[in-house]
């Protein structure tokens, strides 16, 4: 079998990425599964993992990896960062057509480049094989009940990014200590799942929607919301997942009845465009909007929440939103203010645990078919470009690459 040569690439994007494909140990397995490769680390001074840890497994680590067959990141690369007729693997942020990214696009198309995105790797029946959908949701969870803690001075956790692992987080919502509020969680996928661990871990009770409605309780509790929960078929009759992931816009929202009665709301349900928006601006002007504190965890600007009005960062993860101007005001500055967490980068905060998952997948998941043989078209369906073009699955892109 022909040798390969596969790179982990150094990370170029600001604010730096510390996360890593693979970590040193699965560095050392990938060699030992896969006798024909050999794995380089590129040099990193930010990496998660140090490049001593992989030197001392005997992996290799090089400052230049032009040498290599198959390049292997987390975040896009910078444009000038790009080699020439390489296959890369990395989240290019492209798939929506997301203006910053055109440029990215077309460099990768004008220097040969294969690209395959994690993001399109999935099953036959179009399940993704590979996230960080988990640990966004754990630590976008931690951060909605910090930033409650900090909002109403009830309590004072350290910062996720400042715990040593996903176990020293978990220890930390020990020292909390919650009022009876009552909390909604959006989500019953990965990013879902990966908030319920935290509420769980903290001692929330999760309760019934119906519970959560009309109940009082002398304890905090949260719910879990499917879409069935909080959508209406507008022509009437029974509400159908199926139907609704494909036109979403036949369906109302009825999720105000939730912000009634709820304090915090950790938003963690991925948002189709053409659906109904959670709540309007002019609805959370009513005095019966009741939620003081957003997590918004899959940070859709402009989306289901009008409250997020931008990314925010790890170093400053807050800011407050005034509903009676519809503007962005410093965080913590008013009770009449609801403060908006809306790190778009979650994972990092937590990057050894996330990378060691990741690498997890992608290990069992992908190298079968990436490095050897894929049978059941894993790899082809998620490679955008080839040979210079977009490929059949991905025409859609070419009047974004065009411009």
């Amino acid at each position: 079998m022909k040798s390969i040569r596969v790179a982990l690439i150094r990370e170029g994007k600001t604010p730096p990425d510390k996360r890593v494909p693979f970590t040193p140990f699965q560095a050392e397995e990938i060699e030992q599964r896969f006798p024909h490769v050999k794995v380089v680390v590129q040099e990193s001074p930010i990496r998660c993992f140090q490049d001593r840890e992989y030197r001392a497994l005997d992996v290799e680590v090089a400052e230049s990896i032009a040498d290599c067959d198959i390049l292997m990141g987390i975040k896009e690369v910078p444009v000038d960062w790009l080699i020439p007729d390489k296959t890369y693997l990395f989240f290019s942020h492209t798939i929506k057509k997301q203006p910053h990214n055109r440029k990215l696009l077309q460099e990768i198309l004008k220097k040969n480049i294969r690209l395959i995105d994690y993001e399109a790797l999935k099953d036959k029946l179009g399940n993704r094989l590979v996230a960080f959908g988990r640990f966004a949701g754990l630590v976008g969870a931690y951060n909605g009940l910090w930033t409650y803690g900090k909002r109403y001075k009830k309590f004072d956790l350290k910062r996720a990014h400042d715990c040593f692992d996903v176990n020293d987080l978990k220890l930390e919502l020990r020292k909390m200590k919650l009022p009876p509020i009552k909390i909604v969680l959006t989500g019953a996928g990965r990013v879902g799942k990966g908030a319920m661990e935290t509420l769980d871990s903290a001692g929330i009770r999760k309760v019934s929607p119906a519970d959560f409605l009309s109940k009082t309780f002398d304890e905090p509790v949260y719910v879990q919301l499917s879409s069935a929960d909080y959508h209406v078929r507008k022509a009437g009759g029974h509400f159908n997942r199926e139907e609704f992931h494909r036109e979403p816009e036949k369906y109302s929202s009825i999720f105000l009845q939730f912000t009634k009665v709820a304090d915090v709301l950790l938003a963690g349900a991925y948002w189709n465009p053409k659906a109904p928006v959670l709540f309007t601006r002019q609805e959370m002007l009513s005095p019966d909007f009741k939620i003081k504190v957003i997590a918004d965890i899959t940070c859709d600007i402009e989306g289901s929440i009008p409250s997020t009005l931008r990314a925010s960062t790890i170093d400053e993860p807050l800011y407050d939103y005034d509903p009676k101007t519809g503007k962005e005001r410093p965080p913590l500055s008013s009770e009449h203010h609801v403060t908006v967490m809306a790190v778009d980068n979650l994972p990092c905060e937590l990057p050894r645990n996330a990378s060691e998952e990741f690498g997890r997948d992608l290990l069992d998941k992908i190298l079968q078919p990436l490095l050897v043989e894929d049978v059941e078209g894993i790899i082809a369906r998620a490679t955008i470009t080839e040979n210079g073009k977009l490929t059949p699955v991905f025409q859609y892109l070419q009047d974004y690459v065009n411009g």
